[in-house]
């Protein structure tokens, strides 16, 4: 049995839930999220490997338009996913794309801190703004049509409950759940981690805002559950260092 969880979660956006243990016991989770587009072209935040069931529903959607990395640290699948779908154009921050240069990816482009407000074509449908303050260098991205949030290490939501649906043991962090198995954006350790993670203030600040002042309800995060409701209030609270 696959331990990938795969969902609808609405309307054309589909998530590939998976197992995965930061430095090998903080459980995580990992997450890749695949959007079918008006124009019937699909596009992939990938952050998990492309097993068969996952690339079996991909292909179900349309073709891959766009392959997108979401930071500086989740890049390791993005050569496995252009090596199934070479003409799809590959996007990520410049740190990913300085990290991978040994695999000679063919990159469509990407965003850096000369380089915030890229365009790659897909603007009319997701949005996107480059956190240059963040240690990460995340992008947070929004699908306008269903309302929808999608980040990497930008806001958590654990426990991994979903994560680890068919994995054989269970999404708590052995003696770590006091630390950082319960962080949702509403606890006191997320939105501590928020502000450490934070080594532009003046950026964070305006970053943190311009995604605040967009009009979402869900969040996907790579890490934890998806917030289903209430997502913006869910943001607020984790960026509230920022946005105060």
């Amino acid at each position: 049995m696959s331990d990938v969880v795969i969902r609808e979660v609405t309307k054309d956006v589909w998530t590939f839930s998976k197992p995965f243990s930061r430095l090998g016991f903080l459980r995580i989770g990992g997450r890749s999220t695949a959007i079918k587009l008006k124009t019937g072209d699909v596009w992939v935040l990938a952050s998990t490997p492309l097993t068969p069931e996952t690339k079996t529903t991909i292909d179900s959607l349309g073709p891959v338009k766009y392959i997108v990395g979401a930071d500086s640290v989740h890049h390791l699948y993005l050569g496995e996913f252009h090596k199934a779908y070479p003409e799809a154009r590959l996007v990520a921050v410049e740190e990913a794309v300085q990290k991978k240069n040994h695999e000679k990816l063919n990159w469509h482009g990407w965003w850096g801190d000369k380089n915030q407000e890229p365009t790659f074509g897909f603007e009319d449908e997701i949005k996107h703004v480059y956190f240059s303050g963040f240690k990460n260098k995340d992008v947070a991205f929004l699908h306008t049509e269903s309302k929808t949030l999608i980040v990497a290490d930008l806001l958590f939501n654990l426990p991994a409950i979903e994560q680890y649906k068919n994995s054989w043991f269970g999404s708590g962090v052995p003696g770590l759940n006091l630390l950082f198995g319960n962080a949702s954006p509403y606890t006191g350790i997320h939105q501590m981690m928020t502000k450490s993670l934070g080594v532009g203030p003046d950026a964070m600040r305006r970053d943190a805002k311009a995604v605040a002042e967009w009009d979402f309800t869900r969040v996907i995060p790579c890490h934890g559950d998806v917030i289903e409701s209430d997502g913006n209030k869910a943001w607020r609270s984790a960026f509230s260092h920022w946005l105060n």
